[in-house]
């Protein structure tokens, strides 16, 4: 077997959008490393789809961004995965299907391709693929399987994790990625601090973001704030705000900004940039795909303006 040295590892669901437009491609970690092949950093993705049409539209992506497929799992009964439009008061939104392909990723299978792959830098999962037993178990072995960082990007979709399901990710992260919503709902688990409850000063969420870091042994926290940039807290007591973002002129979609982000902040770390530099970077992109249409850009030249930058910067 041919050796994949890859930067990172992505663990997690893909899926396929089935809205009112065209069927697209997606699922967090999945446009994730999208992103990090888009600027030259193919990572192994690990994941699992069926023998169908759907799953033809993701090896179809594969090809186009040339992200291997070693480890790329076929189910040879369930469908790969979907999410369907529905309406709820008027507004649509995507539903999230039940038992799909990715709620099946062999435990095996997952830690050879990791094996098999090299060394690894990160290791990206979140908590939708955990949902059913079957993929938790698989992403314990890959875990298991290097000694690479534990990136953990919450990404929490309702319904569709427990709080077991997130204390028991967040014990086994390294780093944390949330944004504001997610932040609070684990202040409101784990503290019992709601929602409704009396504002928090800055000092007081501070403390509190330091307390979650001490309770799961975390070496960095990091939580995205939209337009308003993003805050990293390092275990060694360093903070880094970063609130020069800029707004794109206008806004097409937010949708996977949050990915945009963590994919970024990956390939910063991988390629030894300042922490500084790599959070701006991160928010910057993050903010830029905000200006397209969908999570990942159509047109692969997005990226090269990005690259120039960055070079350009970097002299």
């Amino acid at each position: 077997m041919v050796k994949w040295n890859g930067m990172a590892v992505v663990f997690g669901e893909v899926l396929v959008e089935e809205g009112p437009s065209a069927p697209v491609v997606g699922g967090a970690p999945f446009n994730v490393a999208r992103h990090l092949a888009a600027f030259m950093a193919p990572p192994l993705l690990i994941t699992r789809i069926g023998d169908d049409r759907n799953g033809a539209a993701v090896r179809a992506e594969l090809e186009r961004f040339v992200i291997p497929d070693a480890g790329l799992q076929v189910d040879p009964m369930e469908e790969t995965g979907r999410a369907v439009a529905e309406r709820h008061g008027g507004a649509p939104r995507l539903a999230l299907l039940p038992r799909q392909a990715y709620d099946f990723i062999d435990p095996q299978a997952a830690a050879a391709a990791v094996a098999d792959g090299g060394h690894h830098d990160t290791v990206y999962f979140g908590t939708l693929v955990q949902r059913e037993e079957r993929s938790r178990l698989a992403l314990t072995a890959v875990l298991d399987a290097t000694a690479a960082l534990r990136f953990l990007d919450l990404n929490l979709r309702p319904g569709q994790a427990t709080e077991a399901i997130v204390t028991k990710s967040l014990t086994m992260a390294d780093v944390l990625k949330v944004n504001e919503e997610e932040l609070q709902a684990l202040f409101q688990w784990y503290f019992q601090i709601g929602p409704n409850d009396a504002a928090l000063s800055q000092d007081e969420v501070h403390a509190a973001c330091r307390a979650l870091m001490d309770r799961f042994s975390l070496q960095a926290l990091i939580v995205t704030l939209g337009h308003r940039g993003s805050v990293y807290f390092g275990a060694d007591g360093s903070y880094v705000a970063t609130r020069d973002n800029p707004v794109p002129p206008f806004v097409i979609d937010t949708a996977g900004a949050g990915d945009a982000f963590s994919a970024v902040f990956m390939l910063g770390r991988a390629r030894g940039w300042p922490l500084e530099t790599t959070l701006a970077r991160a928010n910057e992109f993050a903010g830029a795909i905000c200006a397209v249409s969908g999570a990942v850009p159509g047109d692969m030249g997005f990226y090269d303006k990005w690259v120039a930058r960055w070079r350009e910067t970097a002299a």
